[in-house]
């Protein structure tokens, strides 16, 4: 049987299929519609800017480093533009073999592939990375020649830090070098992330570190026009970088050279202040390290003889050495006795060469120097008459006394890095100790403390500056290396203004009679060999401090000693006596005598400050040696000594 279709049947279902589709068709359109109001409307900004970014790059303009200029303008860190070949590695395909085939056009060396790795291990693998720095013409001509068989591999001019005068001053000055992932987090959490953009060195220590938003200047930027390629067209725009500001020290950096030479290859430290206003004339550390070697990241042997070395030449004896002061403590102590009326200067105590307290004898002069009074005490160091002046003052009535003048303390130099030393006093044991039989301060241990020994430690920074604030009669300044900022887009030197000096209120006698016992020091005491024909007068403490604990029996042997258990030589002093411009605190690890050694150099610092002199070769050779006390030969005139060797 034959099925006959109906006509109005087949018509419903087409009109429905075509609704359907018509529905389908117009949900498409609006979805189109819908996409393109989305991007051209409410995305329009952004993907312009996306658009305008494939089109355009910005690049950054790393500002020039601004200088670092020692009192009389000579330029302690400065820059220079070198060329460098740097690698992609992202974009460079097998780095090994890339490396390799670099090295047979531009010489590469092992160390510099080391570098190169570790550069890699603390950097993203699209950022450039430098393989060889301070390439030659000839080197350069050579790749550009051969260019195109290295993908991701460029030359680039880049500026370079020095130092002209090498390891001169270098704990002062401190270094640049590579930023770090410690360092990148800091800044990406920072407001100074903009500025570090395409900036690949910051300040590691001294004046480089604490000065480094001065030094470092404003990053510019440049907005290029590039090709599908990614090469450059042409410029669209550039905002120019601001120079870093030039930092200008109040060291004097032929002093500071003097002195290092001074020292030879002895250990120890020398800090030079004008007690007028806080001035640091020379901060010494020695032995020193060529800071240049960290510019372009220092390699593995040089790092091992810096960080292996048993003299630890990195470590800056000036601001994180720490030394039991010895008889350079004295005179604070008699100045202590004097303002807290523990002591009147005319009381004679007799030093039999001992001192005998709780059953223990603690050494003196051998044979002793028998009924001393203040005056004497001072200026022959008798160790009896301190052990019962501390002993009759106390722990805690010395701490006080010392802490405002930066004993222990943080002078607030502007330099990072500094430590405190020890201070000791009843609370600071109580916090140190975790054995509570350890906590209780014993009444024995005070008696050590009156001749800089026992539990002080302390830094040449703080002796210095409280040997400055006593010649300054009793006015404590803020010690500084910088004293100026010269802008490197106008010239202008603005003054970096101190804080006021802190009268620490001491009596104008009492502080008389504590100089005039160390002018005696050096006129007829420990010190009088070194400052013999000097044409000013000065005034000073020479200091023996023990480098190890030694039993109160047992005599002092240096040669039954190693070199690093003996004794250190110390000394401290201001000239001139009478309106004291320096005053400087010194030590020379583990080589004995104060007035053998350290006193010396002194001499030599105060010769050439006050009378414009610098030591013949001959006196230097001896002062090194320490078989010199007052200069020999004919001293040179210092305007006359070249600061570098021809």
């Amino acid at each position: 049987m034959t099925e006959v279709r109906s006509s109005e049947a087949d018509a419903s279902r087409f009109r429905v299929r075509a609704l359907v589709v018509g529905l389908v068709v117009m949900a498409a359109f609006c979805l189109v519609a819908a996409r393109l109001v989305y991007l051209q409307v409410v995305r329009h900004e952004d993907l312009a800017a996306q658009a305008e970014s494939n089109r355009t790059a910005v690049v950054p303009i790393v500002p020039n480093r601004g200088l670092i200029l020692d009192r009389n303008g000579v330029v302690l860190a400065t820059n220079y533009s070198a060329y460098t070949l740097e690698i992609t590695p992202s974009r460079a395909g097998v780095l090994d073999e890339t490396i390799d085939a670099l090295s047979k056009v531009v010489d590469i060396q092992a160390r510099d592939r080391r570098r190169f790795k570790r550069l890699m291990e603390e950097s993203r693998n699209f950022e450039s990375l430098p393989i060889r720095t301070r390439l030659t013409d000839q080197e350069v001509a050579r790749f550009t020649a051969q260019r195109y068989r290295f993908p991701g591999v460029d030359i680039k001019a880049r500026l370079f830090r020095n130092y002209p005068l090498g390891d001169v001053a270098s704990h002062a000055i401190g270094y640049i070098g590579r930023i770090n992932q410690t360092e990148k987090a800091r800044i990406q959490d920072s407001e100074d992330e903009a500025n570090y953009r395409g900036t690949e060195y910051i300040g590691k220590l001294g004046i480089e570190h604490s000065f480094e938003s001065a030094l470092h200047g404003a990053t510019g930027v440049e907005q290029m026009e590039t090709s599908a390629g990614g090469r450059a067209v042409r410029k669209l725009s550039s905002h120019a970088a601001t120079p870093g500001d030039s930092v200008m020290l109040s060291i004097d950096i032929k002093l500071q050279k003097l002195i290092e030479e001074l020292y030879g290859s002895r250990r120890g430290a020398l800090v030079a202040i004008d007690p007028r206003n806080g001035e640091i004339l020379a901060l010494v550390s020695k032995p020193t390290f060529d800071p240049n070697l960290f510019v372009e990241g220092i390699d593995a042997e040089n790092w091992a003889a810096l960080n292996e070395s048993i003299d630890k030449p990195l470590l800056n004896r000036a601001l994180r050495g720490t030394y039991p002061p010895g008889s350079t403590y004295k005179p604070f102590m008699a100045l202590a006795a004097l303002q807290l009326n523990k002591r009147s200067p005319s009381l004679v105590v007799n030093d039999p060469g001992f001192y005998t307290f709780g059953g223990h004898t603690f050494r003196s002069h051998e044979g002793g120097l028998g009924g001393v009074d203040m005056h004497r005490a001072i200026q022959f160091s008798s160790n009896t008459y301190f052990y019962s002046l501390a002993v009759d003052m106390g722990v805690d009535a010395i701490h006080d006394f010392m802490k405002p003048l930066g004993f222990g303390q943080s002078t607030g130099i502007d330099l990072n890095g500094e430590v405190r030393g020890t201070l000791p006093s009843t609370e600071w044991k109580r916090n140190t100790y975790k054995r509570a039989d350890m906590k209780r301060w014993f009444p024995g241990e005070t008696v050590s403390l009156g001749i800089g020994q026992g539990y002080n430690n302390f830094t040449m920074l703080q002796l210095a500056l409280a040997e400055a604030t006593l010649a300054n009669g009793g006015i404590r300044y803020r010690p500084h290396m910088a004293k100026a900022v010269k802008n490197a887009v106008t010239g202008a030197i603005t003054e970096i203004v101190q804080p006021p000096g802190i009268n620490l209120g001491y009596q104008a006698k009492n502080v008389e009679l504590v100089r005039n016992a160390l002018v005696a020091v050096n006129k007829g005491g420990t010190g009088t060999r070194v400052f013999m024909g000097a044409p000013y007068t000065s005034a000073g403490k020479t200091g023996t401090a023990q480098a190890v604990t030694m039993g109160q029996n047992v005599k002092y042997n240096a040669k039954a000693l190693e070199e690093h258990q003996r004794d250190h030589s110390l000394f401290a002093a201001f000239a001139p006596a009478e309106n004291p411009t320096i005053a400087l605190a010194a030590i020379v690890e583990n080589a004995g005598f104060g007035a053998a050694h350290a006193a010396p150099i002194a001499r030599r610092v105060f010769d050439y400050w006050l009378l414009g002199e610098y030591p013949s070769e001959e006196d230097i050779a001896a002062v090194q040696k320490g078989l010199a006390s007052a200069p020999m030969g004919k001293p040179r005139k210092a305007s006359e000594v070249p600061l570098a060797a021809p």
